[in-house]
């Protein structure tokens, strides 16, 4: 089997999926696709990253890549949007994404949604948990998709298309080099949040192997629907 992984920029890219896949002696393919463009196809599960850009950017390559995730949503693939890849997924599928009341950055607490606590990957988990989150934007749910988490701020910080699509404003993972790298190159994030790196790697670090187990059950579902 092989997993594509759509990154945005060097930075960001797939953490605790990467270990998770290899366990299941899964290939990965990684795209940059600002500088690369699009692979030939999704795979066998789609893993769309976050970045610091916007889907409602004019460059043409989100465009493009909208489509892209789009025609994999259609096809019924498995696919993991994180982030940015999540409102890329919500737009594929019509929705609107837009500034949230503020910027998420660090750890947040989300609660499950009552189709949360019953769907197969969150909701063997706690029904409140903290996450990892570096966003401005939040999305509405789109059609024909199940609400799956929410925090104070996002209304909707997760949800499932289908039973093989999960769209996540959050990072389950996020690993400590990752935190460092978007420290450093979103600096001026953590300027308006008012927040140091130290304090957001301090409060995340203690939260990664519960995100990590939640990523590794994720890649687990997603990989047996597969086949």
């Amino acid at each position: 089997m092989r997993a594509v992984c759509l990154q945005h920029v060097p930075f960001e890219g797939p953490g605790a999926f990467s270990e998770a896949l290899a366990e299941r002696g899964v290939s990965l393919d990684h795209t940059l696709v600002p500088r690369e463009g699009l692979p030939k196809d999704a795979g066998d599960l789609l893993i769309v990253m976050g970045g610091p850009m916007s889907v409602n950017d004019s460059d043409p390559w989100i465009t493009e890549e909208t489509e892209f995730i789009r025609s994999a949503l259609l096809a019924d693939k498995p696919v993991i949007g994180v982030c940015l890849g999540s409102q890329l997924m919500a737009k594929a599928l019509g929705a609107m994404v837009r500034p949230g009341a503020a910027l998420e950055i660090g750890m947040t607490q989300v609660c499950l949604t009552s189709e949360g606590k019953r769907d197969p990957v969150f909701g063997a988990g706690p029904d409140t948990f903290q996450v990892f989150e570096w966003h401005g934007e939040i999305f509405d749910l789109p059609k024909d998709c199940v609400a799956l988490a929410e925090s104070e701020i996002a209304p909707l910080q997760a949800f499932r298309y289908g039973n093989r699509a999960y769209g996540l404003l959050f990072h389950l993972e996020m690993e400590e080099g990752g935190i460092d790298s978007l420290c450093r190159e979103c600096a001026q994030d953590l300027m308006k949040a008012r927040l140091t790196a130290q304090q957001v790697k301090s409060a995340a670090l203690p939260q990664l192997p519960q995100l990590h187990q939640m990523a590794d059950r994720l890649i687990g579902h997603l990989l047996q629907s597969s086949r």
